[in-house]
């Protein structure tokens, strides 16, 4: 029997999946197992790399319960962007992970801004320099944990340790690796001025390769972890969103995604390298070689719907709180919210940022505070898209993915916040489901992407803006855009009470 199967491994903040597909897309199997996450500090976040490594192998064992490992023909990889992976000479981790949605290193951020300047860096990096990106964190590490730092050999990105473990080869893609810090992404290679600027080692950094290629392959001690066949092929992969773009058939130009997860995307696909001129977007490489992706990123959205539910409402399902916030009438009887609970990436690169409600009056209560949290983030998603309406990227409809995409009373929110319609797809797989195809496709079983998601991703439910709530939503979109600004000093202010 010949290999024709395809796994994709998605290595989020909150779990570790495997998914099996066929060469038509069809999902053979699918488990995923969870991650712990540590907030030691204000604005920090960590996770220790190997219990991504148990639960991907776990996953890879469940799955291999239900297809034979001689029947996969290649793996795709994807995961959280940007997490700080230091190993030691012999591969293992150092200290545990610093993630994405890590604030610490804003300092950083500036100094090698500074030394860098900020208008060459961005043309190099494609976007400012955020404390969430991997090489400040880098700087961080050597300026406050120098026993650690002194001991590094290699840095990798959070799915890169999974293709480390599966196969002992250090290697990035260009798409994961454009989040790193140190790449230059119109060349799609690491930017030797950027390096030295950030006093990093070359030879600290893996390989870089294009999502599709062959990577490396499952080794002898990968096998046995997993189940897997040794010598299964590897492919590139991509970072989370390049893969969910990938997975929500986003290949093209005029195309564009909204993702309304932990974090909320607007992502669409360029044929040429022209970042944002204000450095408000980021421009990566993309997974299709010879293409980038603009993307914007907000840094909790659907993760701003479940503090309120955890913090406020424990005890109510997410179905009662979507009941409730259908109840309420479009403005939310004139609340706002900020949803900045995490600091902010796009439009306001300000990691000291923070959530508000606005307009809180007697007449408030929860249903009013779920429906504004819906609308604020919502809002905010509307802030990406007018950057990328800047740079000419002018859609008239979008895939909606994540959390939103599961609330109807989030779906038409948005639509309605947007102006236009939107669409879901046939899979709700997101970044695994776009790194089996990526592995479908490095394994010959497609000539390329685009042809790769015209079979296997499809249209399935649409949703029309309702007239009515678009008047509605512009009159009230110009008092959510004045929030950050008017509050952006006392946010700064209050942040020297949080340690």
């Amino acid at each position: 029997m010949s290999p024709n199967y395809f796994i994709g491994i998605d290595v989020s903040t909150t779990a570790s999946k495997a998914l099996v597909i066929d060469a038509q897309g069809t999902v053979l199997a699918s488990r995923s197992h969870p991650h712990s996450l540590s907030t030691p500090r204000p604005l920090w976040s960590e996770q220790d790399p190997d219990d991504w490594w148990r639960a991907t192998s776990q996953a890879l064992r469940d799955v291999l319960q239900v297809v034979s490992a001689d029947q996969i023909a290649a793996i795709g990889l994807t995961g959280q962007m940007h997490g700080l992976t230091a190993l030691d000479a012999d591969g293992r981790p150092l200290r545990p992970a610093i993630l994405w949605n890590d604030q610490r290193s804003g300092p950083q951020c500036e100094a090698i801004t500074h030394k860098v300047g900020e208008k060459r860096l961005y043309q190099i990096i494609g976007s400012i320099l955020p404390p969430g990106f991997t090489a400040p964190k880098l700087v961080w590490l050597r300026e406050n944990e120098p026993d650690i730092y002194d001991q590094i050999a290699h840095v990798l990105l959070p799915k890169d340790y999974i293709r480390y473990k599966l196969s002992g080869a250090y290697v990035m893609d260009v798409a994961d690796g454009s989040g790193f810090g140190a790449m230059d992404i119109g060349r799609r290679g690491w930017s030797d001025e950027v390096l030295a600027a950030c006093d990093i080692p070359r030879r600290w950094l893996p390989d870089l390769c294009e999502s599709t290629d062959v990577s490396a392959v499952v080794s002898e001690e990968g096998a046995a972890a997993t189940g897997l066949r040794p010598g299964t092929p590897i492919v590139g992969g991509a970072g989370d969103q390049p893969a969910g773009g990938v997975g929500n058939g986003i290949v093209s130009m005029g195309q564009c995604s909204l993702t309304v997860g932990t974090s909320g995307v607007a992502y669409a696909v360029s044929d040429r390298y022209a970042p944002e001129p204000d450095g408000r977007l980021h421009t990566f490489c993309g997974p299709i070689p010879g293409t980038w992706f603009h993307m914007g990123v907000m840094l909790s959205a659907a993760g701003c719907l479940r503090w309120l539910h955890d913090e406020l409402a424990p005890e109510s399902s997410y179905d009662d709180l979507n009941q409730k916030a259908a109840a309420v009438p479009r403005g939310s009887l004139g609340l706002l919210f900020a949803p900045y609970l995490t600091g902010e990436r796009h439009p306001y690169p300000d990691p000291l940022a923070r959530g508000a409600f606005a307009g809180l009056t007697l007449r408030h209560g929860l249903p009013h505070m779920v429906r504004s949290v819906m609308e604020g983030v919502a809002f905010a998603m509307r802030d990406l898209l007018e950057l990328l309406r800047a740079l000419g990227v002018n859609p008239s409809e979008a895939v909606v993915s994540g959390g939103a995409a599961n609330s109807p009373v989030w779906r038409q929110i948005v639509a309605d916040i947007m102006g236009f319609p939107l669409y879901t797809v046939n899979t709700s797989e997101g970044g695994a489901f776009g790194a089996a195809i990526l592995a479908a496709v490095g394994a010959g079983a497609w000539p390329d992407v685009p042809s790769a998601c015209a079979q296997m991703v499809h249209r399935v439910d649409e949703i029309q803006p309702e007239a009515d709530s678009v008047a509605d939503y512009r009159r009230l979109y110009p008092s959510f855009r004045g929030l950050y600004p008017a509050l952006r000093e006392m946010f700064a202010a209050l942040s020297e009470f949080e340690s």
